[in-house]
């Protein structure tokens, strides 16, 4: 079974084993969100965050999120409702991030290059095979998922 996925490969490879070097898979995504992998209990999602850009303030109820930053740098802001924030860290190539499900969380790229990093749900959060070339796309596409 060869099941590997090359840059500039759009397809999510699960429910199938993968083994990926999920650093440089990170890196190559060109876009702002990109499946992976997806199964009937985890998923994972390729993100680029542009300069000055973020995932965007949000919650999952029903969902941890394990965050993992491969280059750039952001800032992470967490707290238990929108407008208390109160957890705040500057992160970059050498962290992770752990967002248990019901905490709002919103990750800011503050560095000049885009943020690249891959997110792990659990379960997961997005159609399987979902590519949004942009956090526009992803949001029109959200609303109507939602």
């Amino acid at each position: 079974m060869n099941n590997r996925r090359i840059e500039g490969d759009r397809r999510d490879l699960g429910p199938n084993p993968l083994v990926v070097n999920i650093n440089r898979a990170a890196r190559a995504n060109p876009f702002y969100r990109s499946t992976l992998w997806t199964g009937d209990h985890l998923q994972v999602t390729l993100m680029s965050i542009k300069v000055g850009g973020d995932i965007g303030l949000e919650a999952h109820p029903n969902l941890d999120q394990f965050i993992r930053v491969e280059s750039g740098f952001g800032l992470v802001k967490m707290g238990t409702n929108q407008n208390h924030l109160d957890y705040q860290e500057k992160i970059d190539g050498n962290f992770a991030v752990v967002i248990p499900a019901g905490t709002w969380h919103n990750i800011i790229n503050i560095g000049n290059r885009p943020l690249k990093l891959y997110s792990i749900y659990a379960p997961p959060a997005h159609p399987f095979g979902t590519v949004h070339e942009t956090k526009e796309i992803a949001e029109e596409a959200e609303d109507h998922y939602h």
